[in-house]
Order: C-alpha cells, then sequence, then structure tokens
C-alpha cells in the first residue's frame, strides 16, 4: 500500500456477511455482549459458523477485545487479531485490514465489529473529560482554554471558515440533514424512523456551536455492527451475493491532528479525504461517475460537503446544490443524522446492502458504491463492487 503507487488487493476478499444488533438510546446490556450479537448475526448471514472465524479487527477506543469477543462467541484460535486507531475514522479500514490478511493467507474468515453504548454509557460527543498525559493531548491543549471541548466545537472552526470561503451561510449544511432524515424516515432499523425532516427544520434547530445547529450533529447510539470478511472464491460459495472489495485506502494528511488540524496552510477542506479519495480511484480505475451510491460518514454536515469536494464529485463550495440536487444517491440507511452513531460500521452495512439489492431505500442497478470512515482525523475509505459487474471488469 503506498500513496504513491497503485496496490494489488483489490478483488482478492469480499464481504460475505453484515449483522447487527437494535440501534437504541439503552441497549440494557454491555458492550461485550452487544459486540457477540452483531457478530453472530453476521456469521448466521455469512452461512458461517464461529469455528470457521480465525481473524477479528476491531477499533481503539473498545471495552470488547478480539480475545474477549471471541471467547464469548465461541470462536476458537485465532491467526489474526488488529486495533485501528482514530475513532470512526477506522471504519473502513477494519475492512481493509481484513482484506489484507485474507489476500496474504494470513487469515480465512476475518470478523470485523464495532459495538458500544455511546448514548447510555460514555458518551464521545461529551468532549475531553479526564485524559492521560499524551503528545495528542498537547495538540488538544492549544485549543481547550479556549473552550473548543467537544467534537461540535472543533469541526465549527472548520465549518466556519468554509463558510466565510464561498460566501454561504449555515443554511448550506441542511441539504445533508433533509437527505439522511428522509431515508433514515423508510428505514424500519433507523432510530429517526418515521420522522423526516425540512429545510426550514433544519434552519430552526437551535446552535450548538455557530455555524452548526443541532440538526447538523449526529445522534448518539447504543449498538453493534459486525462484517465477515474472506476471499472472493470462499465468498461466491456462500449464501449470499459476494460484495468485492474493490479498493481500500487509509489517509493522514501534512500536519494532520486528531480533530485539530487548524494549523495548515488551508483550514477548509480535509486533506487527509484527499489522500484516500486519490489511492481509491487509482487503485480502482474508477472515477466519481462510476459511482451508483455513496456511503459518506455524516458526524457533522459540512464534512459530508468538504468529503464529496476532496472527492472530486464537484468543484469547491459547491456540494450543498449537488447534495440539493440528488444526483448522486447519498446516505440511503439516513446515516449517523438518522439511522444509527455506530463509528461508520452502519454505513459499510448499508453499502452491502445496496449492493445485494436489499436496502429499504435500494438504488436500481447500483453495482458500486463509495464508503467513507471519520473525517477531521485520519482516515479511511472503501470502493465495494457488485461481484458480477467487477468479475465482468477483469482487472485483477
Amino acid at each position: 500500500m503506498s500513496v504513491r503507487t497503485r496496490d494489488r488487493l483489490g478483488g482478492r476478499a469480499a464481504i460475505a456477511g453484515i449483522g447487527a444488533t437494535e440501534f437504541s438510546k439503552d441497549s440494557g446490556r454491555s458492550e461485550l455482549r452487544l459486540a457477540v450479537e452483531a457478530v453472530r448475526a453476521a456469521l448466521d448471514d455469512a452461512g458461517l459458523t464461529p469455528a470457521d472465524v480465525d481473524g477479528m479487527v476491531t477499533f481503539t477506543m473498545d471495552t470488547s477485545p478480539e480475545i474477549t469477543v471471541a471467547q464469548a462467541a465461541g470462536i476458537g484460535e485465532l491467526s489474526f487479531f488488529s486495533r485501528i486507531h482514530y475513532g470512526g475514522g477506522a471504519a473502513c479500514a477494519t475492512v481493509q485490514q481484513a482484506a489484507l490478511a485474507v489476500a496474504t493467507g494470513v487469515a480465512e474468515v476475518v470478523v470485523c465489529y464495532r459495538a458500544f453504548n455511546e448514548r447510555s454509557g460514555r458518551r464521545f460527543g461529551a468532549g475531553v473529560r479526564q485524559r492521560e498525559p499524551s503528545a495528542e493531548g498537547v495538540a488538544l491543549g492549544w485549543g481547550l482554554p479556549f473552550g473548543l471541548l467537544t467534537p461540535a466545537s472543533w469541526v465549527a472552526m472548520t465549518a466556519q471558515r468554509y463558510l466565510h470561503r464561498y460566501g454561504l451561510t449555515p443554511e448550506a449544511f441542511g441539504p445533508v440533514a433533509v437527505v439522511d432524515r428522509r431515508h433514515a424516515a423508510t428505514n424500519p432499523a433507523a432510530y429517526f424512523h418515521g420522522r423526516p425532516i425540512t429545510l426550514a427544520d433544519h434552519a430552526a434547530s437551535r446552535w450548538i456551536v455557530e455555524p452548526l445547529r443541532l440538526l447538523d450533529c449526529c445522534q448518539e447510539t447504543d449498538g453493534g455492527q459486525a462484517l465477515v470478511v474472506t476471499s472472493v472464491e470462499r465468498a461466491r460459495d456462500l449464501p449470499r451475493p459476494p460484495v468485492v472489495i474493490t479498493a481500500a485506502a487509509q489517509g493522514a494528511g501534512r500536519a494532520q491532528e486528531q480533530m485539530t488540524s487548524f494549523y495548515r496552510d488551508d483550514p477548509t477542506g480535509l486533506p487527509e479525504t484527499g489522500v484516500v479519495a486519490r489511492q481509491l480511484w487509482r487503485n480502482s480505475g474508477l472515477t466519481p461517475a462510476d459511482i451508483d451510491v455513496a456511503i459518506l460518514y455524516d458526524h457533522f454536515t459540512p464534512f459530508v460537503l468538504m468529503q464529496l469536494e476532496e472527492f472530486g464529485f464537484c468543484g469547491p463550495g459547491e456540494a450543498t446544490d449537488l447534495v440539493a440536487a440528488e444526483s448522486l444517491p447519498l446516505n440511503t440507511h439516513g446515516g449517523q443524522l438518522g439511522e444509527a452513531y455506530l463509528h461508520g460500521m452502519n454505513g459499510v452495512a448499508e453499502a452491502v446492502r445496496q449492493l445485494r439489492g436489499t436496502s429499504v431505500n435500494q438504488i436500481p442497478g447500483a453495482v458500486r458504491a463509495l464508503v467513507t470512515a471519520g473525517t477531521g482525523v485520519p482516515t479511511s475509505g472503501l470502493i465495494l463492487g457488485a461481484d458480477g459487474e467487477e468479475r465482468a471488469r477483469g482487472v485483477w
């Protein structure tokens, strides 16, 4: 894997199973139990058993270690286990790590999972609490004394500059919230099922940190999500249509910090997303015009706009018009604003459903999906493809 040369990972692994718990505000059970329920559901979906699993990948900031989840789920020996840093930026990288293990023969069946009581337990949105001293903490320390204590406050700095640069108002963020909530309204699994919003609702919602309103900020969720990754060949013998991992990438930009990269030359974009985008397009041989549905990490609405621009779907400052025109299907599960905040793992699952043809908001004929992970932090992304389409391309 290199930011400069094409890699050889594409087409060598597939997502064969997905599974989740219900999404709630008070699960009433431990994070370990949520993880195990999601893992079991994903294995059932793939037509596999715990005995088939020999690899596991999760995030840091997780209270359920791989070996503990394996033991509780009835999984035996592991030949591969890995954790990815930087919160939501890890979502797509867990799949990349699993694909790397499968492609190199280190493991045959790898489960990626994320589970937490993020509403009823530790709430990431509450911001900085007691922290151990670290180099990362030094970066945060430049802003904390001035009241930049929460993720919303950190994103607001970049969002305000973005609006200033392109002569926009906070209403520019509204189309993202409206589209997400409309999709959530028709998704029975979504917390905001049956509750769409309008642009007027967005504009009337209370300020959190200007220019961010309540409806610009994702919810907090209890729940779990898991994915099963294996070789494309093995996946073809399983019950569900394989979803091929066409390209996968991680990215960190110059002067990268975690949510507080305010000292870059240009603070209006997401350079880490640009690093991911360049790799995904190069490694897949695809362009934005080839993408049928985009599942973009939407912890805050302005960062969805910036991602669209970094990936080249439109020019700088033009993304709000792109979203409003609905020319690109976006976050068809409702996103983290509407369905659930599972650090982006539920977004990967929605891309799988779209390419299987089983989404509740199905895009007719969808064969390729772009998925992104958390932004403002070192991040990751995926291009996923329907098996028949990717096999026909014959590029691997």
